[in-house]
């Protein structure tokens, strides 16, 4: 009877509503969630009822599907340097135990923090994924957990000293004979017209003091001789200079540097020996160089410029920053820096028919399609924003309208039930 299917259509509206109210007030629930997307709920009709020569009568509706919608979230700035968003596609990808099964999650809140075994995780223990770097900073294709909190900068031992600057072509060559052991640049013992201290760095990273005396002996003619105490040095005694490299550094009548030889003998004590040293003063024009971008001879006072060093002592931990490609780069107390992995992020096809998780969480579907692993800012892939977290992306004024909508909808059937309702108790009475 067309009465009992108009209640039936009425029932299937309420049901229908009602569904809309629930999804309707998670999302509301959920209006300060960090990283949350909201859903909606779609609605199809019925199956119909053939009526023979007069088409086909409704049935009422049914859910189709709650369908997440995966728009971006307004980013607000934390100040935290563990938290991130993720500006545009892409999910953060988890590796933990959730809910009793342990794999690969994915999620949108950036929420992290190093917990006591120095790993990034959420705030629910699941480690953050990352393409790890090797001790050089060189990321790999290998995935694995993030360690950050326990890493150090081992020391370098120095290899190359370079140095520019100027010696004075009116400088007079020194009487005295040179003396590794009695090096002066005034009185009657003067053996040397120029000193510029600095300092290397052994396998240990332990700091040496280096004294890089020059020696005018003839024009345009220059000799080099590193010194330092003996007490760094094997065999050598402390307070008693040793000479650990010598050279000769010629120059043409513009002032360039034309010719240069040089020896290194360090030996430091209890480090790895001998260490190779290097002086580099600058490119001779012999070799090709143009002789003017080290160690100039031009008329006034002789001066050192610039001095670099390739070597350093070891490093603890200092600060780790996020790029906006996901490199996580840490920053050492040495003030070397280094990259330690790169952050995944993980795209889908359909990102909409990921199955929802408690705890902020996403988990791969035969409907949302494999993952698709990358970095972040390739691939269609958002970028990533540290210090950052992303909003939930509900909009209030837009579920208080829907919700207004679902509770008239709600009434409107509740009258198609009790308007059938009054029509079968007049049929009822046809018998009396």
């Amino acid at each position: 009877m067309a009465l009992m299917s108009s209640m039936y259509a009425g029932w299937s509206g309420l049901t229908a509503s009602s569904t809309q109210l629930s999804v309707i007030g998670d999302n509301i629930a959920n209006g300060n969630t960090i990283g949350f997307k909201g859903s909606r709920a779609m609605f199809e009709e019925a199956l119909a009822q053939t009526m023979m020569g007069a088409g086909h009568l409704g049935m009422g509706t049914r859910l189709q599907a709650i369908q997440r919608i995966l728009s971006q979230g307004a980013i607000v700035q934390t100040g935290v340097p563990t938290d991130l968003a993720l500006d545009g596609e892409g999910f953060f990808m988890l590796r933990g135990t959730h809910g009793g099964i342990t794999g690969n999650y994915y999620t949108r809140a950036g929420q992290f923090t190093v917990d006591n075994g120095g790993y990034l995780v959420n705030l629910d223990g699941l480690r953050v994924q990352g393409f790890l770097a090797d001790p050089t900073g060189q990321v790999g294709g290998t995935t694995g957990d993030l360690l950050v909190g326990d890493a150090q900068d081992p020391p370098v031992a120095t290899t190359t000293l370079t140095l520019r600057g100027n010696l004075d072509a009116e400088a007079t060559a020194p009487t005295a004979a040179w003396d590794p052991a009695a090096p002066a640049l005034t009185g009657p013992s003067a053996n040397a017209n120029f000193m510029q201290p600095t300092t290397i760095y052994d396998s240990l990273g332990n700091a040496i003091q280096v004294d890089v005396y020059y020696r005018k002996t003839a024009a345009g003619a220059w000799e080099f001789h590193a010194v330092t105490d003996g007490a760094a040095v094997a065999g050598g005694t402390a307070g008693t200079t040793v000479e650990i490299g010598n050279g000769t550094l010629t120059y043409d009548t513009n002032g360039n540097l034309t010719a240069m030889t040089q020896t290194s003998t360090f030996s430091p004590v209890g480090a790895t020996a001998p260490q190779p040293l290097t002086f580099n003063f600058g490119s001779p024009t012999g070799g090709g160089g143009t002789g003017a971008d080290g160690i100039t001879q031009y008329a006034g006072a002789s001066t050192v410029t610039f001095i670099q060093q390739d070597g350093h002592p070891a490093g603890a931990l200092a600060a780790v920053q996020v790029d906006t490609s996901g490199n996580v780069t840490a920053t050492f107390t040495n003030g070397e820096t280094r990259v330690l992995a790169q952050l995944v992020v993980a795209s889908f096809s359909a990102a909409d028919q990921m199955q929802r998780l408690s705890g902020n969480l996403y988990g791969e579907t035969a409907a949302s399609g494999p993952p698709q692993v990358g970095v972040a800012a390739t691939g269609g892939r958002g970028s990533v924003l540290a210090g950052a977290l992303e909003q939930s992306n509900v909009d209030l004024a837009e579920e208080f309208i829907n919700m207004i909508g679902a509770q008239r909808a709600f009434q409107a059937n509740s009258k198609t039930i009790s308007t059938a309702d009054q029509m079968l108790q007049e049929l009822m009475t046809l018998k009396r």
